[in-house]
């Protein structure tokens, strides 16, 4: 019924090994068993990111246009409806439906043709997710969502025997100040629900509103934690400071607290390259640089 976008493929296979083949092979059945259970029907061509297949359908039984989000379930997909339902369409993307075996969702659907990342002036986009984190980031984060301070007890952790896979010293010695930033905030974590992955791509436009996120990977912690994505995406070291600046204000953040949650995502990104045998990238070290 579905052709499976070779790119997806060939990312699932990269990122989850044999678990992403499997899904891979299991996305057309899963596909008619859920057209099926929820009364949907196709509506348009396939689309996808890098983990999931999201397909715009029609519910039969009224008509509403919506899309059918398939993704292997894990640590970050498992908590994306949870976070929206917290949030309940006000200022992110409408749950409509969810199994909980599988983490398939139907949600509605917003406009794919009017998305963030086509707005050619950056600061504007950026105004426009500081807004929707200073919206999204207000609601406490209930208690099944997983927890920053956890993760950065994990980071910290972790970094001892990176540091010492880092052959250049200026980029040890930036890693090393990204840990120590970590540790001085770790003790107050924040309570508060985080999308953590808010970039431009994640951001529609629906009729009901001008802009709506995507896509959480939600966190309870604190939302200097959420500010990483709008500072790297389209990256310009000489925006780094009006970015960071823009946002602090609009969601009214500690800038030095702000500071260290933005350099622990640098770190997180580290350790994830470097763990897979992975160079630094060069703008997350350059912005790192820009914010120390």
């Amino acid at each position: 019924m579905i052709d499976v976008p070779e790119e997806l493929a060939e990312t699932q296979e990269e990122i989850n090994g044999e678990a992403g083949r499997r899904f891979i092979t299991d996305l057309p059945r899963l596909t008619a068993d859920f057209l099926d259970r929820w009364d949907l029907r196709l509506d348009g061509h396939p689309m996808h990111g890098m983990c999931a297949l999201v397909l715009p359908v029609v519910r039969t039984t009224d008509g509403t246009p919506a899309v059918l989000k398939l993704q292997i379930l894990d640590d970050e997909s498992e908590g994306e409806p949870i976070a929206l339902r917290v949030w309940d369409g006000d200022g992110a993307v409408r749950l409509l439906g969810h199994d909980p075996d599988t983490g398939t969702m139907l949600l509605e659907r917003l406009d794919p043709a009017r998305m963030l990342s086509h707005d050619p002036d950056t600061h504007r986009a950026v105004l426009v997710i500081a807004d929707l984190l200073a919206h999204l980031t207000a609601t406490p984060a209930p208690p099944t969502v997983r927890r920053l301070s956890d993760i950065a007890t994990d980071m910290l952790e972790r970094t001892p025997p990176v540091l010492a896979r880092v052959p250049d010293p200026a980029d040890r010695r930036l890693l090393a100040d990204c840990a120590a930033a970590l540790r001085e905030v770790m003790t107050e974590p924040g309570d508060r629900l985080l999308h953590w992955d808010l970039h431009f791509d994640n951001v529609l436009a629906a009729d009901r509103a001008p802009w709506l996120a995507i896509d959480p990977k939600p966190l309870a912690g604190d939302p200097g934690f959420d500010l990483w994505p709008a500072l790297n995406n389209r990256f310009d070291p000489a925006d780094v400071r009006w970015r960071f600046d823009a946002m602090t204000e609009v969601l009214g953040l500690n800038r030095e607290r702000a500071r260290a949650w933005t350099l622990a995502r640098l770190l997180q990104n580290a350790l994830w390259e470097i763990e897979e045998h992975r160079s630094l990238d060069p703008d997350d070290v350059e912005l790192g640089h820009r914010l120390r």
